[in-house]
């Protein structure tokens, strides 16, 4: 199969056509064994047979055909192609038969692509139930990747879309790889699929607009019924457009859609879009979003599986102005526009905003250096002042003995004052977690606990001293109470007794007192150490975090400054890709000039030699006039060389630019060569 479509195309569709005559004969001749005995099915066979006579003869003849009989081509194109005539006409309706691009084929596919991982995902999604692409290691697969592969290393804005797989695998099931991807480089080209592949997929955003616009106009019951549900045209359309109805028709009838989408663009898709939602209008009115969700993908697909051709003939019955779709087009242009200027408004509010906040905070910083510099200055003056007043007085010993005095003393303040800063610098230190800080705690540490040793020293010699009173008041009660059974004191020695007894419960409760009062110091002397080291913890983290926002806001001035820096950067990237870009497609429209220039002069020659051949033969015929005519074709055809020649080099000239159109300054360069070349060379 290969090495039949290597052949150029004008011998392939002579073979074609010798096989179908060779095919029609033997069955003419093959008797009850190939033709049944209706006359039915005889009609249809040689109905089969002229269809394929005349594609054949379309083939043969495309340029006439497209020049004269275009109109005739439309309507065969409408009633569908055969099956094995698809590969020759969609690569002659694309333009697609001898392309550069098909020379790179094989070098693109030694090369990696970095959307390998995301095509080898998706290549088993896509036909999962048809013969060719069944299997993970099947051929239908292999020459799926290859040809995806192929097209995101050539198209690295677009590089790999999962919607296109579906309109790839339908090229390979009608032809090998390499004309598969010509056909696809061909269809993304110039017909608008390189613009709903995009990232951005602006392109699909405008046929949705355009599409919704002719629901509105001729459906507006059904339009009102979907807004109602919130049932929005992205949901069931988006696919439509991204696939050509592949994914949502069967094969059979979206091949007859692609067949017509070949010769006429996109507009074959709005109008099937809208015949099958004016054919479901009654049906989905009366669901609700569910209902229609399943009603679209359960029973609209097979509506039309018998006959094909009743959705062709409704899709064209479908109101459809060019001119409309291409007001809708600027319009929605404008509207994105809009859309794009609100939101750089509205970043440049955000971006005011911010820079009046930094205003704002440079101006207090300058008022308060202001503030500074007037204080600074006004001590300027007093100390000019006091200057000329001590030019003025004279240097008495009175006076040299009072600035004596001065000097001491602003030594002594001099000192106080490099005392304190070297005491804030101790401070400071100290709040940092260095060895010396860490050292000043462990020896405040151990002062604590000597001062709580000290407490706990007195609170026991209290302890002692109470249990001390205690029995010596036991060993009094013991002695009163031992002489009262034997004999009667005196009431004078009892009252001395009583107010012994009553003086030592004063002492044993002063001593209780004071043990308490000691006891209550000790814990109020824990509490102020406590207070002590959590004071200098809470210094410590208070100028930690003063150091933390410091560098905080020095890192997101950084940060402020390295984001401009990046977005300036992206824009003068954005501006060498776009210029690049241009510079690459003039290149292509003048290789495709140069072209189609060569193969222009390559027919005259043709003829010339033709005319040649003919002047030959009159010049048997008549000797006196065909020696001037034959060398004036001879000069002729000779200028003709000139030109191919000059165009061959032209042609070499732009592959090489192309091959080498890189972003740096080697392609700046060739391009000014070949430019200057192009212009200061004779056409």
């Amino acid at each position: 199969c290969k090495r039949a479509y290597n052949i150029k195309p004008e011998k392939l569709l002579e073979a074609d056509s010798k096989s179908m005559r060779s095919m029609s004969g033997s069955r003419r001749n093959s008797g009850s064994s190939l033709v049944s005995s209706s006359s039915a099915s005889s009609n249809l066979s040689h109905l089969e047979e002229d269809t394929w006579i005349l594609w054949g003869r379309i083939v043969n003849e495309w340029d006439e055909w497209r020049r004269k009989k275009d109109k005739l081509l439309k309507e065969l194109i409408r009633k569908g192609i055969p099956h094995h005539f698809r590969a020759i006409v969609w690569q002659l309706l694309g333009n697609a038969t001898d392309m550069p691009v098909k020379n790179q084929y094989s070098e693109l596919l030694k090369m990696s692509s970095p959307c390998e991982k995301l095509i080898r995902r998706d290549i088993a999604r896509t036909y999962p139930e048809h013969e060719f692409f069944k299997g993970q290691d099947s051929l239908g697969q292999e020459v799926l990747f290859n040809v995806m592969k192929a097209y995101s290393l050539v198209d690295r804005e677009v590089g790999y879309c999962q919607g296109s797989a579906f309109i790839v695998g339908l090229l390979l099931m009608q032809m090998p790889e390499e004309e598969a991807f010509c056909v696809f480089v061909r269809l993304m080209q110039e017909y608008r699929l390189r613009e709903l592949f995009k990232p951005t997929m602006a392109e699909l955003g405008l046929c949705i607009y355009q599409f919704e616009y002719l629901l509105q106009e001729q459906l507006p019951e059904l339009n009102v019924h979907f807004r109602s549900q919130s049932f929005h045209t992205s949901m069931y359309a988006s696919s439509w457009f991204l696939t050509l109805f592949l994914t949502f028709l069967p094969m059979p009838v979206a091949t007859r859609i692609f067949d017509i989408f070949m010769y006429e663009g996109l507009e074959i898709i709005f109008r099937v879009g809208m015949a099958i939602l004016q054919y479901n209008q009654t049906d989905l009115i009366q669901l609700d979003m569910e209902g229609m969700s399943q009603h679209f993908q359960k029973l609209i697909p097979h509506q039309f599986d018998s006959c094909p051709d009743k959705l062709i003939l409704r899709a064209y019955q479908v109101k459809y102005n060019p001119k409309r779709m291409k007001k809708l087009e600027k319009e929605y242009t404008t509207i994105k526009n809009k859309e794009m200027e609100e939101q750089i408004e509205i970043k440049g509010q955000v971006t005011r905003a911010q820079e009046a906040e930094e205003n704002y905070v440079i101006k207090r910083e300058l008022a308060v250096v202001r503030q500074q510099f007037s204080v600074t200055s006004q001590n300027l003056e007093k100390a000019q002042d006091t200057i000329g007043e001590l030019q003025r007085e004279k240097y008495t010993e009175q006076f040299v003995t009072g600035l004596q005095t001065q000097l001491e003393q602003s030594r002594l303040q001099e000192a106080e004052i490099l005392g304190a800063l070297k005491e804030m610098q101790d401070k400071r230190s100290s709040s940092l977690p260095d060895e010396n800080n860490v050292a000043q705690l462990q020896d405040e540490l151990k002062l604590v606990k000597l001062r709580e040793l000290e407490t706990l020293h007195s609170f026991r010699e209290m302890q002692d001293t109470v249990t001390e009173l205690n029995q010596r008041w036991q060993l009094h009660m013991s002695k009163g109470g031992g002489g009262g059974g034997h004999w009667k004191e005196s009431p004078k020695k009892n009252a001395l007794n009583e107010l012994q007894e009553k003086l030592m419960g004063v002492r044993l409760r002063e001593a209780q007192a004071q043990a308490e009062l000691r006891e209550v110091k000790l814990q109020a002397i824990q509490l102020e150490s406590k207070n002590q080291i959590h004071s200098k913890l809470i210094g410590r983290h208070e100028v930690e975090s003063a150091a933390m926002q410091e560098r905080l806001q020095q890192l997101a001035g950084q940060n402020k400054g390295l984001q401009s820096q990046l977005t300036e950067m992206k824009r003068k990237r954005a501006e060498l890709d776009c210029k690049s870009k241009e510079e690459v497609m003039a290149v292509r429209l003048r290789e495709a000039d140069s072209m189609a220039a060569m193969a222009e002069l390559r027919q005259k020659i043709a003829e010339l030699e033709i005319q040649k051949e003919e002047g030959l033969i009159q010049g048997q015929l008549n000797h006196s006039d065909s020696r001037q005519y034959i060398t004036q074709l001879q000069d002729q055809i000779g200028e003709l060389k000139n030109e191919v020649t000059h165009i061959s080099c032209l042609t070499v000239i732009l592959q090489t630019l192309l091959s080498r159109a890189t972003y740096g300054s080697e392609f700046i360069h060739f391009h000014t060569f070949f430019v200057c070349w192009y212009w200061s060379t004779p056409w």
